[in-house]
């Protein structure tokens, strides 16, 4: 069992900046992936961006050149920073960890998420 906890959410201008913090319990370098996932009211659960064991990262359209997913293996925590938010950024933004394992040669996928960070850009 992974636990997950966000931190770093709150309410900022149009053209702010935030940067979102993710705590894992296990060692995230043995996670096949991770992410930050959002969620505003009304709306589906959408990818904000990933990043894979090997370093590959991903994002979404609507972020790329605005937000920085990253990660510090020694303190288990990935972080997204977000620069020029726009009021269409506003939601609960969620960490996400994918782990894929193989036993007896079926694989299995788990994905665990933490409890979510309220983000609000407004005026």
């Amino acid at each position: 069992q992974v636990q997950l906890v966000e931190s770093g959410g709150g309410l900022v201008q149009p053209g702010g900046s935030l940067r979102l913090s993710c705590a894992a319990s296990g060692s995230i370098s043995s996670f096949n992936a991770m992410g930050w996932y959002r969620q505003a009211p009304g709306k589906q659960r959408e990818l904000v961006a990933t990043i894979t064991s090997g370093g590959s990262i991903n994002y979404a359209d609507s972020v790329k050149g605005r937000f920085t997913m990253s990660r510090d293996n020694a303190k288990n925590t990935v972080y997204l920073q977000m620069l020029s938010l726009k009021p269409e950024d506003t939601a609960v933004y969620y960490c996400n960890v994918h782990v894929i394992t193989i036993r007896l040669g079926k694989r299995y996928d788990y994905d665990y998420w933490g409890q979510g960070t309220q983000v609000t850009v407004s005026s």
